[in-house]
Order: C-alpha cells, then sequence, then structure tokens
C-alpha cells in the first residue's frame, strides 16, 4: 500500500485538481487492483469507485490489447447526467473523474492527463521505495571493534 505521506501528496493533487476545474465534483485515486489511495467524492462511496473502477479497467486493458491499440491510457463514460472519465496513473494507479454534463471534455482530458501523470510519478516511486530491500547490516570497523587491553578484551 501507499505510504501515508503519498497519501497525503495525493490527496492534495486532487484537491488542486478539483480547484482548477470547478466542474468536476469528485476524484478519486485508486490502485489497479481497486482500492482506494487518496480520495476527494463528496457523497460518493469512494470503496465502491474504486472496485468499479479496476473492474473497468481490467476491460479497457483487454479491448485495448485484442484491437492492437497499445496500453491503457484513457476511458471516459458519458450518462445522462455528466462524465466519469479514468486515466491511467503510472504503473499501478488510476484516477477517476467525476464531472458535470456541462464540462468542457478537452479541458477535462488535460487537467485529468496532467493530475494522472503526477500521481503516478507520486505512487509508483512509493511503492518502489518499498519494494526496495532493506540495506544489509554494516560490518564492523575496525574503528568499532574494542582496543587490545580495554576491559572489553580481558
Amino acid at each position: 500500500m501507499v505510504p501515508e505521506a503519498e497519501v497525503k501528496d495525493v490527496l492534495d493533487e486532487l484537491q488542486r485538481l478539483r480547484a482548477r476545474v470547478p466542474l468536476l465534483t469528485g476524484a478519486l485515486a485508486a490502485s489497479t487492483d481497486g482500492l482506494v489511495v487518496a480520495q476527494d467524492t463528496p457523497g460518493i462511496q469512494a470503496e465502491g469507485v474504486a472496485a468499479l473502477t479496476a473492474a473497468a479497467l481490467g476491460v479497457s486493458i483487454r479491448m485495448a490489447d485484442a484491437t492492437g491499440r497499445g496500453g491503457f491510457r484513457e476511458l471516459l463514460i458519458r450518462g445522462a447526467d455528466g462524465y466519469v472519465a479514468t486515466y491511467a496513473a503510472g504503473s499501478s494507479a488510476v484516477l477517476t473523474l467525476l464531472a458535470e454534463d456541462r464540462i468542457n471534455v478537452g479541458r477535462l482530458h488535460l487537467e485529468g492527463r496532467r493530475a494522472g501523470a503526477r500521481i503516478g510519478e507520486v505512487v509508483d516511486a512509493a511503492l518502489d521505495r518499498a519494494d526496495r530491500p532493506a540495506p544489509p547490516p554494516r560490518p564492523p570497523q575496525s574503528r568499532d571493534l574494542p582496543r587490545r587491553g580495554t576491559p572489553d578484551h580481558a
């Protein structure tokens, strides 16, 4: 999972995104397996949206692969009352945005792609650090060993 400091960074990015794009009604960063990383989704069940995002992501990846369109980049759903847009956020996360129907879709894509890239950098770096093994213990240096004639070498 993503460490708490990076979760705060992701949440800050989501809040800045919502401030820049007033017609966004929610923003959610999730792992590709459907776990919430950070969310700013008032009135929306974030865990459910994250799980549905993971399911949609799986289908989208298979569709892009089956049609030779390359790796997943984004998914846009237009409903009668607005949009749900999902963007790749690095190799292990996705950004899902909820927007009103009046939103400028070009602006939604521009801001969503930029925020997805920033969130992806934060999450991937945090996971890379977490996956690295701890450094081996340092062997004792000669200056660390007791000297002859000291009480330790009696």
